[in-house]
């Protein structure tokens, strides 16, 4: 035969807390028994994190390094223009100069060609007057 159960409030408050007491000595006991796998985990992924950093920092120093590389390329690109610049406008400037200077030859060799066409023109006129 059944014994009926009678439970009155003070019964229910005092089975609530040693189930509540129960839960909290078992969620203890678990988080002793894990402790050690959570320090390892806990390591595992700070050596992640620390391998993660170390490669992030490879690639930006290797990513500055090929920007350092590309300015100094840039910079030797704008160097070897400025200095074909600065040759070809040394080049127009020594034809100008030599074209200058010929043209200034020839201009004296066509005054020393007038001068003595005149010249001779004197001389025949005056032979021509003594005959």
């Amino acid at each position: 035969m059944k014994t009926p159960k009678r439970t009155d409030l003070a019964d229910r408050r005092s089975t609530a807390a040693e189930a509540k007491a129960a839960q909290l000595a078992a969620y203890r006991a678990k988080m002793e028994a894990d402790e050690p796998a959570r320090l390892a985990r806990q390591q595992e992924l700070a050596a992640i994190a620390e391998a993660r950093a170390a490669r992030q920092e490879e690639r930006d120093r290797l990513k500055a390094e090929a920007r350092r590389q590309q300015q100094e390329e840039k910079r030797l690109a704008a160097e070897a223009a400025a200095f074909n610049d600065a040759a070809n406008v040394a080049a127009r400037a020594q034809a100008e100069a030599q074209q200058k200077t010929d043209s200034m030859i020839s201009r004296v060799v066509q005054d020393e060609a007038a001068r003595k066409a005149e010249r001779d023109r004197r001389y025949a006129a005056r032979k021509a007057r003594q005959r």
